[in-house]
């Protein structure tokens, strides 16, 4: 019966551990947005499914830099696509952080999401030589030869450990007495 608590308790903990990430990681129903915006170099393309066609159009997407205030002042470019896809893209973005959003030919928002243009210049790798000795990953600095001081050294401080541990734990067991 003593050992109910503790069990409880520790039950409840993980119980909560386990349901954390699920409430971060589901969005309020208002956040969720209805575009999908990538970048490929210097081009930014957004996607949507919201929109519908109305006298030929299905409405424009624009893309805003952090000084522009609303959709007019971007830079904007037509929806063009079918029923269950519409797209729009722009070119030769300077790099930055931008706002991307979609406004339907009915004049309802499908989204906006913020994207961030990374300079295009890609990095060029150049071929190294193969280590002459191979890989000496995961030896953790055990490659070097120590001396017997220092392993001497080393194995009064793991049994100092291990006698302390087991005084410690022996000491625990017994019951408090005045």
């Amino acid at each position: 019966m003593r050992n109910t608590q503790p069990l409880l308790r520790c039950g409840l903990a993980v119980a909560a551990a386990a349901a954390l990430p699920l409430g971060l990681a589901a969005q309020p129903a208002g956040a969720v947005s209805g575009i999908s915006v990538s970048t490929n170099g210097s081009t930014v393309s957004v996607t949507t499914s919201a929109c519908t066609q109305v006298g030929g159009s299905w409405g424009n997407a624009s893309l805003l830099t952090s000084s522009q205030a609303n959709f007019a002042q971007g830079r904007q470019a037509a929806l063009t696509g079918t029923a269950s896809l519409q797209s729009a893209a722009w070119s030769n973005v300077s790099p930055g952080t931008y706002t991307v959003i979609v406004v339907c030919s009915n004049g309802s928002t499908a989204g906006s999401q913020s994207v961030i243009v990374s300079s295009s210049a890609t990095p060029t790798a150049a071929p190294t030589a193969s280590p002459t000795r191979g890989v000496m990953g995961g030896v953790g600095g055990g490659s070097k030869d120590y001396g017997t001081v220092t392993m001497v050294a080393g194995g009064v401080l793991v049994g100092t450990g291990a006698i302390a541990a087991g005084w410690f734990l022996r000491r625990r067991g017994r019951p408090y007495r005045l």
